[in-house]
C-alpha cells in the first residue's frame, strides 16, 4: 500500500514548509506543490489554465502513484473547496492507496504575521493577506484532519 498525503490550507499557512519537513521524515517519498504547476508569467487564471493545471497535477500524481520507487506521495495546494479535492481524487488511480487529507488552520493574527514577512521580502504581494483571510473560513467545510499551526514558529522553506 502506498500513502497519498494531501496538505491544504490558505496561502501563507505553511503548506510547503510542512511538506518539505514531512518528506524528510517519510522514506521513499516524493513531493508535489500544486503552486509549481501555476508558475507562469504572466499569471493567467482562466477556465483553460485551471483545467490545464489540474490535469498536470493529476498526471504527475498518477505517475508518482505508479512508480515502484515511491511509497509516500505528498501533495499540497490551496484547495479551499471540497470540489477541488474531489476533482483531483476522481482522476487518480487509488488502488492500493491510503489517502490522507490534512488541513493546516491558523488564526488571522498569526497569518498576518507570516504574510507580512513574506510581503516585506517580496515573496508575496500586498493583496495576498486579504485574499488569504477570505479563504480561511472555507476550510472549516472540508472533510479533513485539521491541524492548527497558529502557535508553531514559522520556518523558512528551502
Amino acid at each position: 500500500m502506498k500513502n497519498l498525503i494531501f496538505v491544504n490550507g490558505t496561502m501563507g499557512v505553511g503548506k510547503t514548509t510542512t511538506c518539505n519537513e514531512l518528506q524528510k521524515i517519510l522514506s521513499s517519498s516524493i513531493f508535489l506543490d500544486g503552486d509549481w504547476c501555476w508558475n507562469m508569467r504572466p499569471f493567467i487564471v482562466t477556465e483553460e489554465t485551471k483545467i490545464m493545471v489540474t490535469d498536470n497535477i493529476c498526471h504527475l500524481l498518477n505517475n508518482f502513484l505508479c512508480c515502484s520507487e515511491f511509497q509516500n506521495i505528498i501533495f499540497c495546494w490551496v484547495m479551499h473547496k471540497q470540489a477541488i479535492i474531489d476533482s483531483i481524487l476522481e482522476n487518480l488511480n487509488l488502488v492500493n492507496v491510503h489517502y490522507y487529507l490534512f488541513t493546516l488552520t491558523i488564526s488571522e493574527q498569526s497569518l498576518q504575521k507570516r504574510l507580512t514577512n513574506d510581503i516585506l521580502t517580496g515573496k508575496r504581494t500586498n493583496d495576498t493577506f486579504i485574499e488569504s483571510c477570505h479563504r480561511l473560513s472555507f476550510y472549516k467545510e472540508i472533510d479533513s484532519i485539521k491541524i492548527n499551526v497558529s502557535e508553531i514558529k514559522e520556518m523558512q522553506s528551502p
